[in-house]
């Protein structure tokens, strides 16, 4: 491409995910449902292990961290989705699609590492009980939670940083309905080789490090099920831990399709569908998935609405 064909771009036009007038009302309507499912689900779960002493555990206050990483989630994905979905003017600055890239990239990588933690935290409850409040102690599972934040920070910062790096592009238009980086580094007249490779190199480090903690945590609680006598408990073991490894599975799976391979253009309909799936609709389901079946959780929250309707 030459470089009679490349400028600096002042703002970007984020194509979505359908021109068709009929089916932009129906996506529009799916995602605003899903979006307020989202925010009262993961700040209603939230404020109920905050103000209920008995979910005061370290695995409660990891599905609080998670709960928060996912309304973060929504909150710097879906609402400019929407409005794109209705608007004719798609248009976002070039500093608000690098800041959407930032806080988007935060959250990823930050679940990527929680789910991990989280994964972890079961080992110990289930497979070392009688140490499991000394090894996961308030200050362990605050460094814990610290280290997950610090990562998804250090590593967007340094993808963003060479983003900016970028002097020129060939087009504005990102055939995407968000600021990700593949799509816009696929736009970019310069050598953006070394984006490509850290992307590649950070990412599929990152999957294979939390994958690896999660599949060994998950092992040795499925030996510990193994011998349990009972076959109710058994049987509720292994729901649970159905329920937690299905949401870890479409979550890094997704994960592995987009960024753990080589570039494939400018964001495919394939890969727009797939990060529908861990961007706005897992983010719905989590709070579901991993709480909302939790009879403590379920126990707490009738609790609540009985003292309050009671008060």
């Amino acid at each position: 491409m030459g470089e009679e064909n490349c400028s600096t771009v002042t703002e970007f036009i984020l194509l979505g995910l359908s021109d068709d007038p009929e089916l932009r009302v129906f996506l529009f309507l799916l995602f605003l449902l899903i979006s307020g499912v989202t925010v009262l689900a993961n700040l209603g779960m939230v404020a109920l292990i905050r103000v209920s002493s008995r979910l005061h555990t370290p695995m409660y206050f990891f599905l609080s961290q998670l709960s928060f990483v996912d309304f973060c989630y929504s909150s710097t994905i879906v609402p400019k989705m929407l409005a794109n979905i209705l608007n004719k003017d798609k248009a976002i600055s070039f500093l608000g699609c690098m800041v959407q890239f930032y806080l988007f990239c935060t959250c990823a990588v930050t679940e990527v590492f929680l789910l991990a933690v989280m994964a972890y935290d079961r080992f110990v409850a289930i497979c070392n009980p009688l140490l499991y409040m000394v090894s996961m102690s308030e200050k362990v599972c605050a460094e814990l939670v610290s280290c997950c934040y610090l990562c998804g920070l250090m590593c967007s910062l340094i993808h963003l940083c060479l983003a900016l790096e970028i002097p020129s592009y060939r087009s504005n238009v990102i055939n995407h309905f968000f600021c990700d980086l593949p799509p816009l580094l696929s736009l970019a007249c310069s050598d953006v080789t070394m984006n490509e490779v850290l992307l590649f190199i950070v990412a599929t480090s990152g999957e294979i490090m939390a994958i690896v903690i999660i599949l060994t945590s998950y092992l040795f609680i499925l030996f510990t099920i193994l011998r349990i006598n009972s076959a109710e408990g058994k049987c509720k073991a292994f729901s649970t831990c159905a329920s937690h490894l299905t949401a870890i599975i479409v979550f890094h799976g997704t994960i592995l399709f987009i960024y753990c391979r080589p570039s494939s253009g400018n964001g495919g309909d394939g890969d727009k569908v797939a990060t529908v799936l861990y961007t706005v609709v897992i983010p719905m389901l989590n709070p579901l998935i991993y709480s909302l079946r939790n009879r403590e959780v379920k126990e707490a929250l009738r609790k609540l609405v009985d003292s309050k309707l009671y008060s």
